[in-house]
């Protein structure tokens, strides 16, 4: 849901790796429910299969540090194809939900693409976890296996998302034991929310800083103590229920005041509570992300260039994601022009993070910057102004991180990629989706597309973030990379 800044910090007990019941050899068992491994062209492939004509498909797994399945690897370069689509989920995606969303995301590419083109398809599978109270449109329904929390958790954590919390801090059940409690009984009390927050800061790896101590947060790393985690508690829950009332989510009462004097408007403030969590988990996602993309994925392909040289890559990030494969262009080599074309759908990163130089710090450049120059092709970078998590909680999280500093308003300066586009890159256009579709994109460089047409339906508190599943955005990758009829 958010982008703040974090350390890796798991090993591959974390991940979807053997941990997670997956299958010894190559990572990836049956318990997506989408069938045994597929065969491919010039070899025996990994992964389920998918619609029909999406083949040949595979499944190219990452650990938390970036390392990849060896199995999955040869898979992917065993793929007999003129161009590979490769996509990488986001951060709240278990290994169904991401077969899932490749399994409709893909489905209509055969049928878009010239007679010269054969495609291969790849999911990229790194260790992200799921908050099971969001929903997913069009994977969800209520009831179904792998999909939503049952009703009435609210501010509680479900089984689902406390497994999840297991799996990305090992060893810790007896913090998250208590986390969980908290948020069920939802106590009254100051004391109970500075509990609360202690309990976060640990699990966040921040627990030496004290809160309110303006000396050792000054002393700290900006980028290694976000504020979030060192401001009063009571005060940062507060701000994150009046966020979640904004996004449609469960909210602190009317009238919560900083001392809690009446026990509705504490137990209110527990909504806000459980979005600090999520925070502390994002925390720790938003670097593994940059870590799988830039270690992992980014190698593994200029790696598979070096032997195949006329294979031509399509990259495809959601969410954390786009993250994903965009710190993967920091591995392609100077002269490299095996990447054709990058879309970005609802990109969980800043939207200065190709920026030369950032507008409210002239002397620094944003994380990707000038990467766009690594591609054979456009950068796209899709957005929707219906997108509650990166709308409202990323920039509130970004600005609680304290990220950057200046005079900036807090949508300008804090916001996503994938809320409102590429900004302060110069000559960098701006289409809407069915321009975009009518008169294709420009042929390099960095492309913002407002998909806020087919992108808007969602519920609390995410909004229609996980919304990608239409044919036109199939359509925008096919135009971005000229492989179209």
């Amino acid at each position: 849901m958010t982008d703040i800044e974090g350390r890796a910090g798991l090993g591959r007990t974390g991940g979807l790796g053997r941990t997670a019941g997956l299958g010894r050899t190559a990572g990836l068992g049956r318990t997506a429910g989408l069938g045994q491994a597929a065969g491919l062209a010039g070899g025996q492939g990994l992964g389920p299969e998918l619609a029909p004509g999406v083949a040949p498909y595979a499944e190219l797994t990452f650990d938390a540090e970036g390392d990849v399945d060896r199995a999955t690897q040869g898979a992917v370069a065993r793929m007999e194809a003129t161009d590979l689509l490769v996509f990488a989920h986001g951060w709240n995606s278990d290994r169904s939900a991401a077969t899932r969303l490749y399994d409709r995301f893909f489905a209509p590419f055969p049928s878009l693409v010239g007679a010269g083109v054969r495609l291969g398809y790849v999911g990229v599978v790194w260790p992200s976890m799921r908050f099971s109270d969001e929903p997913i449109p069009d994977f969800d329904p209520p009831g179904a296996l792998g999909g939503l929390a049952e009703p009435g958790w609210g501010r509680a954590l479900d089984p689902r998302t406390r497994r999840a919390l297991g799996e990305l801090w090992p060893g810790r059940e007896a913090e998250l034991d208590r986390v969980a409690r908290l948020l069920e009984e939802r106590p009254d009390t100051p004391a109970a929310f500075v509990e609360f927050g202690a309990l976060v800061r640990e699990l966040a790896g921040v627990d030496a800083v004290t809160p309110g101590d303006p000396v050792a947060a000054a002393a700290a790393p900006p980028a290694a103590v976000p504020l979030i985690f060192t401001e009063d508690v009571l005060e940062v829950c507060r701000v994150l229920a009046r966020a979640l009332e904004r996004a449609g989510g469960p909210a602190a009462p009317d009238g919560a005041g900083p001392a809690l004097t009446a026990g509705d408007a504490a137990r209110g403030l527990w909504g806000g509570a459980k979005e600090l969590l999520r925070q502390a988990a994002y925390y720790r996602m938003k670097k593994r992300a940059g870590v799988v993309g830039e270690r992992g994925l980014g190698p593994v392909l200029a790696q598979l260039a070096g032997v195949r040289p006329a294979l031509r890559f399509h990259l495809i990030g959601h969410s954390f994601g786009a993250r994903v494969v965009s710190f993967a262009l920091r591995a392609v080599p100077d002269g490299g022009r095996y990447v054709k074309s990058v879309t970005l759908l609802q990109g969980a990163f800043s939207h200065y993070a190709f920026s030369d130089r950032l507008p409210h710090d002239k002397a620094r450049g944003g994380a990707l910057r000038g990467l766009q120059h690594k591609v054979d092709g456009p950068v796209l970078a899709c957005h929707s102004a219906h997108d509650s998590a990166l709308g409202v909680f990323y920039p509130l999280a970004s600005r609680m991180a304290g990220d950057s500093a200046g005079l900036l308003g807090f949508d300008e300066r804090w916001g996503a990629i994938g809320h409102d586009g590429v900004q302060a890159v110069p000559g960098a256009p701006r289409l809407g989706l069915a321009a975009a579709l009518r008169e294709g994109v420009p042929a390099a460089g960095c492309v913002s597309v407002d998909a806020g047409s087919v992108v808007r339906r969602g519920g609390a508190p995410s909004g229609a973030h996980s919304d990608i599943c239409h044919e036109e955005l199939a359509r925008l990758v096919v135009a971005a990379g000229r492989m179209g009829r």
